[in-house]
């Protein structure tokens, strides 16, 4: 018996350290959970120009646009798959055979519960470091006053004009105006309030069927977890216009937003699980919305910036 408690304690722990690897952290709770998806038109598949707000922007990790080798794949949950999830596999099955043959945890051989506990806080902080250099930078805490740019709390383009590239077939750039840029910001803002309060009946009336379908999924997953995330005091720092244009009778503008916010996860018992209720953090994010000419603006697609 007292074998087999010496055996289950030290799985058991690392179970649990391996959970907390795994476990979205605070670059993946905000609506959207740090992942890129949507449809940007047939620009869906091309990466946005530049910003100064956004140099480098993720491509799309899951789209209904077809017309590309990576449709239908990416990733979702704030959970990626490729180099992370083949580290940690290996390391879970090896770790567990070599404590289930009696060679110890990594075969170190068994130095007692203290030394196992120390070398899975090594490889907990090993692979977080390593996830974190494969994913990009995390959010930083926000410090010092907010940098906004003129025009409505957002510039334009890196290189001029308000409008994207032009010589597509069927494309043509348009401009945007203050109050363009108005219904941005307040989108974003409108947007994290109603993730906040998982209510999708508003959610509907600013996403289009395919964010909401995408949003309604992440929702479902965090009620299942038991948790539930919230952002408030979402504030723009900066933002910048990457491109505008019209195709298909709709019109589509992709802005890089930089914003901080208050982010923080909590169980059903209102305790923190993740982030803090009274720090604020920054996140930089590539959003497209699209509108009928002449109608209001909803968000059709949100790209990770790098």
């Amino acid at each position: 018996m007292r074998t087999r408690l010496r055996l289950l304690v030290p799985i058991a722990a690392l179970v649990a350290a391996l959970a907390l690897a795994l476990t979205p952290g605070l670059a993946d709770a905000r609506a959207g959970l740090g992942s890129s998806f949507g449809s940007r038109g047939s620009q869906t598949w091309s990466a946005p120009p530049a910003t100064n707000t956004a140099p480098y922007t993720s491509s799309m990790q899951r789209s209904m646009t077809p017309g590309s080798s990576s449709y239908g794949s990416g990733t979702y949950g704030g959970y990626r798959g490729g180099f992370g999830s083949g580290l940690l596999g290996g390391l879970l099955g090896f770790g567990l055979a070599g404590l289930l043959l009696g060679h110890g945890f990594m075969g170190f051989g068994m130095f007692g519960l203290f030394g196992l506990l120390i070398r899975i806080v090594i490889i907990v902080a090993l692979v977080r470091w390593l996830l974190r250099m494969f994913r990009g930078p995390s959010p930083m805490y926000a410090g010092g006053p907010a940098m906004f740019a003129p025009n409505g709390g957002m510039g334009g383009a890196i290189g001029g004009g308000p409008m994207m590239g032009g010589g597509r077939r069927g494309v043509v750039p348009i401009a945007i105006a203050p109050a363009d840029y108005q219904a941005f910001e307040q989108l974003l803002v409108a947007v994290q309030a109603a993730w906040s309060a998982h209510d999708l009946n508003h959610l509907s009336a600013l996403l289009t069927p395919e964010m909401l379908r995408y949003f309604g999924e992440q929702l479902a997953e965090q009620t299942s977890r038991g948790v539930r995330n919230t952002v408030t005091d979402v504030r723009l720092v900066q933002g910048d216009l990457s491109e505008a244009w019209a195709e298909g009778g709709r019109d589509y503008a992709t802005v890089a937003m930089r914003f901080q916010m208050v982010d923080t996860t909590y169980d059903q018992a209102g305790r923190v699980v993740d982030g803090s209720p009274t720090e604020h953090v920054i996140a930089t994010e590539v959003w497209t919305f699209v509108r009928v000419p002449g109608g209001r603006w909803i968000l059709s697609a949100i790209q990770q910036a790098r």
